[in-house]
């Protein structure tokens, strides 16, 4: 895989290459969000490693940019865990994230994780109302136009909507969707939910399709 690490710190950005490297991925690397920027529009990667802490452009300004190019899924670094880096991050559009010091083996199966997203489930189309959700070509589409999602929010879709009705945990999403099995962070399905509302809802403050069960999580309701 084609992966863009855009990370400052010499030693760590060196060290992550060698590594992600020796895991078979093709790495090309930024050293400012500027150089980041660049490289990505010189050549689409198929994932974005990003350290949020970057001079001139953030992380979090670069992840907002790249975002609104497409849908290539980020993997955030973060030096710390706290509420500032990990919901700014997620906010801006990040898929997920890794706190520093990043252990290769730990990125690599982030970024296989992610990347997996992107595999049908040969099921077909599903309709719900206006909601189009072609399984095996991955589109998805609201009233005849077609919808962008990244591959997380496409994953989260595709898992609430094969059982409408059904409630699913949050802690549940996070085993399906990101494949995170230990007690993970809540966060990354809060805000998914949030960017994957704003695209199919038409009013994401009364959702009709992906739909929140106070105290339990979220199921795709009846349309």
């Amino acid at each position: 895989m084609a992966i863009l690490l855009i990370e400052d710190d010499p030693l760590v950005r060196r060290g992550l290459e060698l590594a992600l490297s020796r895991h078979g991925h093709a790495v090309r690397t930024a050293e400012t969000g500027e150089a980041g920027l660049d490289a990505f529009a010189a050549s689409t990667p198929d994932l974005v490693v990003l350290d949020l802490m970057l001079p001139g452009i953030d992380g979090f300004e670069v992840c907002r940019r790249i975002r609104r190019a497409g849908d290539v899924p980020v993997i955030m670094l973060t030096a710390r865990g706290d509420d500032f880096d990990v919901v700014g991050g997620l906010a801006a559009g990040a898929d997920d994230y890794v706190i520093k010091p990043a252990q290769p083996t730990v990125l690599d199966a982030r970024i296989r994780a992610v990347l997996r997203r992107t595999q049908g489930s040969g099921e077909g189309v599903r309709m719900h109302g206006d909601l189009r959700i072609d399984t095996a070509s991955l589109t998805v589409s609201l009233r005849g136009e077609p919808v962008p999602l990244t591959p997380t929010e496409l994953r989260l879709l595709l898992t609430v909507s094969r059982g409408p009705g059904r409630v699913f945990s949050r802690q549940q999403l996070l085993e399906e969707v990101w494949e995170h099995d230990y007690l993970g962070d809540s966060r990354l399905v809060d805000n998914c939910v949030q960017r994957l509302r704003a695209k199919i809802e038409t009013d994401p403050a009364n959702p009709v399709y992906v739909q929140t069960v106070r105290g339990f999580g979220y199921r795709f309701g009846p349309v």
